[in-house]
């Protein structure tokens, strides 16, 4: 069964990266803050961070499993606590990828990123990107999710 997944990474520096993992096709959904289009991001910065927040939490609403896409500079967005905290509180599985190994538009790949905080405060697990993996990995967390008392 497709999980639907909320995607949490840097827009501005791994949109590509983040596109590649999204449209394999392992999972449901462009549940993710990170894939509106960057106009309706810009607007809603312009308009401070409760819209920003309420953004974030319409794109969690119907997810089940939180993926942290981690490149270089992901762990310096300044909601990736926040988005994780909150999919923390949904109950929702949560898991890191690093995606430092998938090339970008100009077939360039990065140095590897920090782990954001929150994903090490909660000892989430935390993969290289595979190419068919993500189903697996999407699915493993959902489950452990589940399996925590509520």
């Amino acid at each position: 069964m497709a999980r639907r997944v909320f995607f949490i990474f840097h827009y501005q520096r791994d949109l590509w990266r983040a596109n590649v993992v999204r449209n394999i096709g392992a999972v449901e959904g462009v549940a993710a803050a990170g894939f509106h289009d960057s106009s309706l991001w810009d607007e809603t910065k312009r308009r401070g961070e409760s819209a920003v927040k309420k953004l974030i939490n319409q794109g969690l609403n119907e997810s089940t499993v939180t993926v942290v896409l981690i490149g270089a500079e992901t762990a310096n967005r300044s909601n990736v606590n926040y988005e994780v905290e909150r999919s923390v509180a949904r109950g929702n599985g949560i898991l890191g990828i690093r995606i430092n190994n998938i090339k970008d538009k100009d077939g360039r790949t990065d140095p590897p990123g920090e782990v954001p905080n929150a994903l090490v405060k909660i000892g989430a697990p935390i993969y290289t990107w595979e190419y068919g993996k993500l189903g697996d990995w999407v699915e493993e967390a959902y489950k452990k999710a589940k399996s925590k008392p509520q």
